[in-house]
């Protein structure tokens, strides 16, 4: 595994503090003797704000939505590291599931996502491939434009 801390660094990123869940829900699970963690849907929040609100692209670029999604990796990355307490033991992303909260002619849904899936091919090269949904949505929690789920292997 590469050093995460050290891509985050190289990328001008920092790991923020695990954000509440906003809901009933609890931001992180581990399952099968603790190697896969579901991480909860993750909203592009930063201190405790949205980044960006509004639907794809509406009122909000693509451009914007995939720094959204970026944000969510970030969020969900700081989740497992609360779940976990080491990202050390982070092996690989299994899965992730974007929702794209956009009108019914939107069909880019897959560049929206990619903004996180590049970042985490970016953070952890070979380890950060993973399978993908990217769907649309009438709208989301907080009126955001994107939410990740996240499925990661860990030891």
């Amino acid at each position: 595994m590469p050093d995460l801390f050290a891509r985050l660094a190289r990328n001008n990123l920092v790991l923020p503090e695990q954000t509440r869940p906003i809901a009933s829900y609890v931001p992180a699970v581990a399952i099968h003797s603790g190697t896969i963690v579901l991480i909860s849907g993750q909203v592009p929040i930063v201190d405790g704000s949205p980044i960006a609100t509004g639907r794809v692209p509406e009122d909000v670029s693509i451009e914007t939505a995939q720094l959204c999604a970026r944000q969510c990796v970030l969020n969900a990355l700081a989740a497992l590291k609360s779940e976990i307490g080491d990202l050390s033991r982070l092996r690989r992303v299994a899965r992730l599931g974007c929702f794209v909260a956009c009108s019914p002619e939107f069909t880019e849904h897959p560049k929206v996502a990619n903004g996180a899936s590049d970042l985490l091919m970016e953070l952890l090269g070979e380890d950060g491939k993973h399978a993908r949904a990217a769907v649309g949505v009438p709208s989301l929690p907080l009126g955001v434009p994107v939410e990740i789920e996240f499925m990661f292997v860990v030891d």
